[in-house]
């Protein structure tokens, strides 16, 4: 009796677990459909950098390298003139030229450019196309200064009239002698004007002041004009009277 329901769980036990595990792999078979056909019918659930990936174009492949440049020959000509000197040929050429020199044109015969027979007025050796004109050029004049500098030798050669000082008596009696330097302007008609002093004693300077103002001279002409000068003069004391 043991022996026979032994038997009989078996049987349903076997029957149970087949069903079980064929039950089992459908579901699987199921689910694995599922998560394939899901993807490809919702695309937009799928990321766009592996929906990118996918529908990307591969990239072109890369342009052929350049060919190479072409290499320029540079041809060498042969010249017979090396560092501005004449060298020595090598070989004898096959044909000389001759080169003809144009003759010069004999002497007095005219120059290129210049007019048949000449132009009245003309001169030996002269510029071509140039014509001498007998009419004078107009120099335009110098404006002279008013009033010059001259020194004192030159002053001197102009002078007319000189009045000699009075010594002064005090000066006498104290032996004091020299010479008094004055700077003067000589006017246009030869007067003195602006007279100073420039050095000299002081007991000896009235004196030349006042004789030096009664001097004249000859006006002094720069380009056919009278002008100023300006000019420095002397005056010497000594007891001997000189």
């Amino acid at each position: 009796m043991f022996e026979d329901s032994l038997i009989e769980s078996g049987g349903k036990l076997r029957t149970a677990r087949g069903k079980t595990s064929t039950i089992a792999f459908i579901v699987q078979i199921v689910i694995i459909g599922v998560m394939i056909l899901i993807p490809l019918m919702f695309t937009e659930a799928l990321p766009k950098a592996m929906t990118m990936t996918f529908l990307a174009a591969p990239p072109p492949p890369p342009p052929p390298p350049p060919p190479p440049a072409a290499v320029k020959v540079v041809k060498q000509i042969e010249t017979d003139i090396v560092n501005n000197q004449l060298r020595t040929p090598t070989k004898i050429p096959k044909k000389v030229e001759i080169i003809k020199e144009e003759e010069a044109p004999p002497p007095n015969m005219g120059v290129v450019g210049g007019v048949p027979g000449g132009v009245p007025g003309g001169q030996m050796n002269g510029v071509i196309g140039g014509i001498i004109s007998s009419t004078p050029v107009a120099v335009p004049k110098v404006a002279t200064p008013q009033r010059v500098r001259v020194s004192q030798g030159v002053s001197q050669g102009l002078l007319v009239r000189k009045v000699q000082p009075n010594y002064p008596p005090l000066a006498r009696q104290a032996r004091i002698q020299g010479s008094v330097l004055l700077q003067a302007v000589i006017s246009k008609d030869g007067a003195i004007e602006n007279l100073r002093l420039i050095s000299g004693h002081p007991m000896l300077a009235p004196a030349a002041l006042e004789a030096v103002k009664q001097w004249r001279y000859k006006p002094y002409i720069l380009n056919g004009e009278p002008v100023e000068v300006e000019t420095q003069i002397r005056v010497n004391f000594t007891l001997s009277g000189g």
